[in-house]
């Protein structure tokens, strides 16, 4: 079973951490692109967490089995968002440098960009891929294999004609701070996150708003007021809309049959988190009932919603790392968590959306960021992607054949009470 995953790694404007402060300043010197795939002897690349009496580390991938592919450099700054195109893998930092890494050998077939700041997030839609900038831009690029051009820059949103359509008409502005107005088409801080569904682009912001593209036409149709801070994280689902926030809450979003517009949204359902703990990452598994979400105090939190998906009931609350969840992604019945303690962990949805805890996996230098996975059609496990504050890129391949720890290990999250679907974690 798949799931849907989207992940913003950053903070509110009145929350940015140093971790986020870091992120946002590019490096003056230029890495050397390497391609290094790793062997027995490069066992600094695989390391065990810090030690520490309550921490439990869990099992470490074992480099002698082959189960860390590549480590790929050369990224200017830290690398902040990943995507999956086709053959291709895409990684961003800065707004002038997203690589693209071509499968199965994951050399670079190409590296393009624009403008200034971190490129914030990224998507694939057909033949073509939508970042989202620091600048507060959406840019579109063509993706062709025909032209030398492989990666060409066709628009950016707003558009041009958006604005024209909209800037003589005063009720179209609205206020984003004192003094200083906009047009309700743009956003007024950085693009943290982004989703594509059936036709439409969404985009969440630290502005606090949600705001629906179409993308036929690269129009902005609605933008709304969404929360009461920064939004971290959004995913699209069939049908509804998701987004996850640092005021500690994540919102459904549903079409609202009440207007005439078959693209209004009103506010659906509400899960909460832990209180003032900001949520950084959401994903939503295929059927739409499990979603998931990452916090800033190291916990995974789960619900199970109804057939509707209105009423939603906290199944799962584990202690996932020693510090924040900033990425998660899953593939089939396994979800994997990235942090800012620089380690991922792997785990297995069980039966009612309980968590246990297969394997952690370590050696990146600066916390984990961005996650992405993909299942072969070969082998039995899956290819795991990370980027990292320490400006890299690592490509994993984690087995399926592995035992989940028992009730002893704090990290492994079991039923009480199978009748009433209790899902208990240990804390740390």
């Amino acid at each position: 079973m798949r799931c849907f995953a989207n992940a913003s790694l950053s903070t509110s404007p009145s929350r940015r951490s140093l971790l986020e402060e870091e992120a946002d300043v590019s490096s003056s010197d230029d890495s050397v692109l390497s391609h290094l795939f790793i062997s027995e002897t490069d066992s600094e690349y695989i390391s065990s967490p810090s030690s520490n009496a309550s921490f439990n580390a869990g099992p470490t991938l074992n480099c002698g089995r082959g189960n860390s592919l590549a480590v790929l450099s050369g990224h200017v700054g830290s690398v902040s968002c990943l995507a999956l195109c086709g053959e291709f893998v895409l990684s961003a930092s800065q707004g002038t440098d997203i690589r693209v890494w071509q499968q199965p050998d994951l050399r670079q077939f190409a590296k393009f960009g624009h403008g200034d700041g971190s490129v914030k997030a990224l998507v694939a839609a057909g033949n073509r891929v939508f970042t989202a900038h620091q600048d507060s831009r959406i840019r579109v690029w063509k993706v062709s294999r025909s032209s030398e051009n492989a990666f060409r820059l066709i628009a950016t949103m707003p558009t041009t004609r958006d604005y024209l359509g909209k800037f003589m008409k005063q009720s179209n502005y609205v206020q984003t701070r004192r003094h200083h107005r906009r047009l309700w088409i743009e956003h007024a801080d950085s693009i943290s996150c982004l989703a594509v569904s059936n036709g439409f682009i969404y985009s969440g912001s630290w502005d606090k708003t949600l705001k629906i593209w179409r993308i036929s036409d690269l129009k902005c149709l609605e933008s709304i007021v969404a929360h009461d801070d920064a939004i971290n994280a959004v995913v699209a689902h069939r049908g509804l809309v998701y987004s996850a926030s640092a005021d500690g809450k994540v919102k459904v979003w549903n079409k609202d049959n009440s207007s005439s517009f078959s693209w209004k949204h009103c506010l659906w359902s509400l899960l909460e988190g832990h209180k003032d703990v900001s949520l950084n990452s959401i994903v939503v598994c295929e059927d739409g009932r499990l979603v998931y979400a990452g916090e800033s105090d190291g916990y995974v939190m789960g619900w199970e919603g109804d057939a509707e998906c209105q009423k939603w009931k906290l199944i799962c609350e584990v202690s996932a790392h020693a510090m924040a969840v900033l990425c998660l992604c899953s593939v089939g019945e396994f979800l994997c968590s990235g942090s800012a303690d620089k380690s991922i962990r792997v785990w297995k949805r069980e039966i009612g959306g309980g968590l246990s805890n297969l394997r952690v996996i370590c050696g990146h230098e600066g916390p984990v960021k961005c996650l992405q996975a993909s299942s072969p059609s070969v082998g039995e496990g899956f290819i795991l992607y990370s980027g990292s504050l320490d400006k890299s890129l690592r490509v994993w391949w984690v087995p399926k054949d592995c035992d989940a720890e028992n009730e002893n290990d704090p990290y492994t999250i079991y039923k009480k009470d199978q009748k009433e679907r209790h899902v208990i974690a240990v804390s740390v």
